[in-house]
């Protein structure tokens, strides 16, 4: 049997203190009203019953992030020409995620396949995924917005989890899945757990119950593909959207970024920072011409990506994690659900001659 151990709940933060003795440790807390993942403070309150408002995504992926100090001089024997000196800052030290979701650690793997692919890989992310742990909490029930099981995940899916924490009486259930997360449960606040993997068990297959059978999407790569040219179809499904862009910040596995140069007199940093493809800017070209001028393009670029192009390049598999944010948090009750089912779904008007 896997190593398991076993937390009384009231034993997590010490549990946690412990851990950010050398580490960096992330948790769900509040801000306002929102759970946010914020480095863990012994005296905020830790929120574990549902899913955080965002995603840990920030804590590999910044939402802005120096990447290089850079520096002018002038060549003292060639004033004319001006000279630029770099620093990379690439990130240090180690770091331990705790209380994020199956769904929000699984949005790291579409990360990988593009920013540690084997031609670009890019140094910035990789520095911080191979220094970073993930203690995932399992869903012990699910919300009319979930939909992971769309995409072969489920609440106890373990993929990408150094260990997984299901919640039991009074505690939590946790099971080791690398030689990192065995490490990470070494605490004596730790006791045997193997009394409660039954108990889990079911916990689980509870949860799993709660989402019935998902629909078929094997389709969905093709049928996107056939209404790419179809505007009226886009323009009809984009109808409520109001291209504010909280779908994409909320989501797990957006990665699209931009980057700036800030500078005053000889002294700069270049910076990257979160971009929303909802943005009417997003593509703008110089010239002034854009190839995504209204949002319905906009939508079908941020679903044809995520059920069709993703999926074709990395074989078979969406680039959607199921979180179910980008529905929740829609301030105009936007659903991606509806839109790859109407896409499946839909066939093109018979004319008859």
């Amino acid at each position: 049997m896997d190593l398991v151990r076993y937390i009384q709940a009231k034993d997590i933060k010490s549990w946690l203190a412990e851990l950010a003795e050398d580490n960096t440790v992330f948790a769900p807390c509040y801000e306002g009203e929102a759970v946010v993942f914020a480095p863990f403070d012994p005296k905020e309150r830790i929120h574990l019953p549902t899913p955080a408002t965002v995603s840990p995504k920030k804590t590999i992926f910044p939402e802005s992030e120096r990447l290089v100090d850079f520096t002018y001089s002038k060549d003292p024997e060639d004033l004319s020409r001006i000279m630029i000196e770099g620093k990379e800052n690439i990130p240090k030290g180690t770091a331990i995620v705790f209380g994020g979701r199956p769904c929000d650690v699984r949005g790291f793997s579409m990360f990988d396949r593009v920013y540690l692919a084997e031609k670009n890989t890019d140094v910035y992310y990789k520095a911080r995924r191979e220094n970073t742990s993930f203690i995932t909490l399992a869903c012990d029930s699910t919300e009319s917005t979930c939909f992971c099981h769309w995409v072969d995940s489920g609440p106890c899916d373990s993929n990408g989890s150094d260990v997984l924490a299901v919640p039991v009486e009074d505690g939590y259930l946790l099971k080791a899945l690398t030689g990192t997360g065995e490490k990470l449960l070494g605490s004596s606040l730790l006791s045997e757990g193997e009394s409660k993997v039954e108990e889990a068990e079911k916990v689980c297959k509870k949860a799993a119950a709660e989402l019935g059978q998902p629909p078929d999407l094997s389709q969905a790569p093709e049928k996107l593909l056939e209404v790419f040219d179809n505007m009226e179809f886009w323009e009809n499904v984009s109808a409520q959207c109001l291209s504010c862009g909280a779908c994409t910040y909320l989501c797990p596995s957006c990665y699209c970024f931009n980057i700036t140069d800030e500078a005053q007199g000889m002294q700069g940093t270049r910076i990257r920072s979160w971009d929303n493809c909802m943005s009417a800017l997003f593509t703008m070209e110089a010239s002034g011409h854009n190839p995504r001028p209204t949002k319905a393009h906009r939508m079908k670029n941020r679903v044809g990506h995520k059920f069709s192009y993703y999926p074709n390049l990395h074989d078979g598999v969406t680039s959607c994690c199921g979180c179910g944010r980008c529905i929740k948090s829609c301030p105009a009750g936007m659903d991606i659900r509806e839109i790859v089912l109407k896409a499946i779904e839909f066939e093109p008007a018979v004319i008859e001659e």
